[in-house]
């Protein structure tokens, strides 16, 4: 988007110029374009203001009712949000449709562009670099007329053929259809907000009279050709690479040339399979609803159910059954399902399905992505009661085993189960298991057989991981060390804090407290020594305080930083105050304000910049300083300064015991201003006052204490000592961590092994009349004829979320079920064959789903949202595996 005061006349059939560092254009790029290359190599605080697209029926302008009639131009409404960027990339919410675009000044451009390519981007002079030819020529000018509508925080858009070619303009109409799916623009450039301007307000109610009210703009729009030669490289990425715009999120896209790179050159470009043949109809995004897409392409392709649905299913619907949803799941689950099997058809919006979903299943309404695999099995189970055959249930009592044979127990569960239960789902989908007990006391066994609609296989891991903590030690001179440590992937808290223990040399007589930190902020701390290290992230920040043994009934003390931040919004200084560096923190036997300032100023010493006066009283008596007036600006100490105290004067966390728990009356310097504050700091209570005890109200095991800094206090410390913070595990650019591996069988035999229920699993045992903490193992008994097989890559708890990126080596055609099924009938068969594979690429909340289907003879082809393309079959085997579809092969 060029500035409106420069000449925008030139052709938009000119070859773009080579990009320089000044580069002042603006360039529009898929927002997970950006991203992709953002998260490895930040921007220096670029902030972003976002405008939603809206449609605009009644475009402003004199000429507007013929304008709309006539006119085939595009135009729509850009409305300013107040939702700022930080919280979309927490969320996950931003760029994962794929009608997410950011606006990028050239530099910016240039940085991504740079971390998308390889050697063809090589550094020139320490500081820029120049673009390929075939980079350039992926950047073609866009016209847009622009225009501020009466209400300041919209912007009026129009993209008409007399400003472009007929090639730029269809292109334009492919990213500007607004009224398909969600559209939203990040502008990082700035430059939209100059057309709020007062001047610019004032040129255009000067010019309402006039026919052209608005301005000409040129876009410089990059990664979204689809022109033939970028079909032709489409074809040959789908054929590389399983998933063409998303795969970089996985982590395999080291290395590959900028044309394999452009994450969304395919979002807007058709493909060889869009429409026209049978089955092989894409499903439209309609905002974060990828994971619904790519579950519901698996089952619009699961044999029998196909044949089901276009046959004459809503004679079996069941509209009397309570659990059921009067048939509304199953009616549009199979209008669906025709319209994706319709000769000749194109994309399909599934927007009566969405709503019919979010009005029986609450938690899927709105645009927040969710779990393909969790959206499957409400979904199977909402099909199933909508058709089930029972129209009213029998009341069955689960008998006891009374030392039958196990195959007539199973027989007798399983008629039960039928009579309860009788739809084209359980047909096709559900099977049996055993479920053994064993009591650890009195051994009594308790057997019982269970349906199941899918198995979650657990993803065993035996490796290592590698994990960096910063460990910080109080005293006089303050050590704080970032260690790296290598501990079992899936191993305990109580690993990480052996490890970590000897790593730092941790004295007998101290013990380690782990803390996650967060926005400069303690959020977490870690203290149950069974934990799984699993719920730990690579992006984490963790803090482990060194902490003296004996001291536990004193409180700990912790102290969280903040300052003035000042910054300009909208042309208006505001300011607020914001957190900054590592929390501190030790243990305190005294609880008065002014021991509480002497204690933080205590353990700030070593941070002290040190001024020309103040080097002149380095030998100043240390406990006549902690009993002095504590200005900070004339503390007379620093990090080499002896401990050497009085005998009997014992020492706490380096701090002495004996400080005075009331100061003199002097005048205290007030450049630091302490606040009691929650435990997660984001609270300012009460001020501490100077010569008070704290209420014993606010004390408790940990004191969380919140201190603002004034500008001479920052000036007077060097906090940047204390504000480096590692990630647990950070990768460099294009390093590649090794490749994780486990088979598909092994997964399989962790969920069949035998294992201890847990404490908050504990059984009853009829025997002992009590809850015990039983012995389980579960065996397969029954299979189906379609199983599907859910891999367990993710992991929750109530503060984290973890996904595991392990490689599965899945069979493809031959998965032989028949060693691992504790009864045989003779009659069925129990070797598999693959026909589906819902993917998930990325990590939690900021990811994408596709899915690959199988299409008879060797066919395989990828479903990503509206675009289906063809994918060998050797790419079918990646680490987004999440949810495999398996239909049995019958024995010749």
């Amino acid at each position: 988007m060029d500035n409106p005061s420069e000449d925008s006349s030139d052709s938009p059939q000119q070859q773009p110029e080579s990009p320089v560092n000044d580069d002042q254009r603006v360039y529009l790029v898929p927002y997970r374009w950006w991203k992709e290359a953002q998260e490895s190599s930040p921007a220096d605080g670029k902030s972003a203001t976002l405008y939603a697209a809206a449609l605009a029926p009644s475009y402003g302008g004199p000429m507007k009712i013929i304008n709309n009639i006539f006119s085939p131009d595009v135009s729509f409404n850009l409305r300013r949000e107040e939702e700022s960027l930080s919280q979309s990339q927490e969320n996950g919410e931003v760029g994962v449709s794929g009608r997410d675009y950011a606006l990028v000044p050239g530099d910016i451009w240039l940085q991504a562009l740079k971390w998308h390519s390889n050697s063809k981007a090589a550094a020139k002079n320490g500081k820029s670099f120049s673009a390929t030819d075939e980079d350039i020529a992926d950047v073609y000018p866009l016209q847009l007329r622009l225009s501020v509508l009466r209400e300041t925080s919209s912007l009026g858009v129009r993209i008409s053929k007399k400003d472009n070619t007929v090639e730029c303009f269809r292109r334009a109409c492919r990213i500007f259809s607004v009224d398909t799916e969600p559209l939203r623009i990040w502008d990082l450039s700035g430059q939209t907000a100059l057309f709020f301007s007062d001047e610019n307000n004032k040129i255009l109610k000067d010019s309402q009279k006039q026919s052209e009210q608005d301005m000409l703009l040129e876009l410089q729009v990059y990664g979204l050709s689809d022109s033939v030669k970028n079909k032709a490289k489409k074809d040959e990425m789908s054929m590389q690479y399983p998933n063409g715009s998303s795969f970089l999120m996985n982590g395999t896209g080291s290395g590959i040339t900028s044309n394999l790179t452009r994450s969304s050159s395919s979002s807007f470009s058709g493909g060889p399979c869009e429409a026209g043949t049978l089955g092989l109809t894409g499903l439209q995004n309609l905002g974060n609803t990828c994971f619904m897409n790519s579950a519901l392409q698996c089952l619009a392709h699961t044999p029998k159910l196909v044949d089901y649905f276009l046959g004459d299913y809503k004679r079996e619907i069941n509209h009397d059954n309570p659990l059921g949803m009067n048939g509304e799941i199953a009616s549009a689950f199979g209008d669906l399902l025709k319209k994706l099997w319709a000769p000749g058809a194109t994309p399909v919006a599934p927007r009566t399905f969405k709503l019919k979903l979010a009005h029986f299943a609450p938690q899927f309404s709105g645009f927040n992505q969710h779990d393909s695999q969790e959206l499957l099995a409400f979904l199977l189970d909402g099909l199933h009661e909508d058709l089930n055959r029972v129209k009213n249930k029998p009341y069955v009592e689960a008998k006891d085993g009374d030392d039958r044979p196990d195959e007539e127990i199973a027989d007798e569960y399983w008629n039960n189960h039928l009579a309860r239960n009788d739809s084209i789902i359980v047909d096709v989908c559900q099977g049996q298991y055993r479920s053994t007990l064993v009591c650890p006391v009195c051994k009594k066994v308790s057997i019982m057989f269970d349906p199941f609609m899918y198995l979650s296989l657990p993803l065993p891991s035996t490796s290592m991981r590698s994990m960096t903590v910063t460990v910080i030690k109080n005293g006089s001179d303050i050590q704080i060390s970032a260690f790296t440590i290598t501990v079992p992937k899936d191993g305990k808290l109580e690993d990480l804090i052996r490890a970590l223990s000897t790593a730092c040399s941790l004295d007998a007589d101290e013990t380690l407290l782990v803390a996650e930190i967060y926005n400069n902020r303690i959020i977490r701390y870690l203290e149950e020594p069974a934990d799984s290290l699993s719920l730990i992230r690579d992006g984490d920040r963790l803090v482990a305080y060194r902490l003296h043994k004996g001291t536990e009934e004193a409180p700990l003390v912790v102290f969280t930083h903040q300052q003035i931040d000042e910054h300009y919004i909208y042309g208006k200084l505001t300011s607020n105050m914001k957190t900054f560096g590592i929390p501190l923190a030790a243990h305190s036997r005294v609880l008065t304000g002014s021991y509480i300032r002497s204690l933080y100023l205590q353990i700030l010493t070593p941070f002290l910049v040190h001024t020309t006066a103040q080097a002149d009283n380095l030998n100043c008596d240390r406990s006549a300083t902690l009993n002095c007036d504590r200005s900070a600006t004339e503390v007379c100490t620093d990090s080499e300064v002896s401990t050497d105290m009085e005998p009997g004067n014992s020492i706490v966390n380096g701090v002495p015991e004996s400080i005075a728990e009331e100061d003199t009356a002097e005048p205290l310097d007030m450049d630091f201003e302490f606040y009691l504050s929650d435990d997660k700091a984001t609270f300012k209570g009460s001020e501490i006052v100077m010569n008070e005890p704290l209420q014993s109200t606010d004390i408790s095991g940990r004191l969380n204490v919140l201190v603002s800094w004034s500008p001479k206090m920052l000036e007077q410390y060097n906090t940047g000592l204390f504000s480096s913070l590692p990630e647990v595990f950070k990768s460099g650019f294009f390093a590649k961590r090794p490749q994780e591996s486990v088979s598909l069988y092994k997964c399989l035999e962790a969920f069949l092994k035998e294992e201890p229920l847990g404490p908050e699993d504990m059984w009853y045992c009829p025997a002992c009349k009590q809850h015990r903490q039983a012995t389980k193992k579960l065996d397969l008994w029954r299979l189906p004829e379609i199983l599907v097989i859910h891999l367990k890559r993710f992991s929750y708890n109530r503060f984290l979320k973890n996904k595991l990126e392990t490689y599965v080596d899945f069979p493809t055609h031959d998965l032989d079920l028949s060693s691992y099924l504790a009864y045989k009938d003779g009659k069925s068969s129990y070797r598999y064959m693959l026909y589906a594979i819902s993917n998930h690429y990325g990590s939690m909340g900021g990811g994408h789903y596709t899915a690959f289907v199988h299409q008879g003879a060797d066919r395989w082809y990828d479903f990503d949202d509206s675009h289906v393309y063809p994918i060998s079959q050797d790419k079918l085997k990646t680490s987004a595996a999440y949810v495999l579809f398996y239909r049995r092969v019958e024995e010749i």
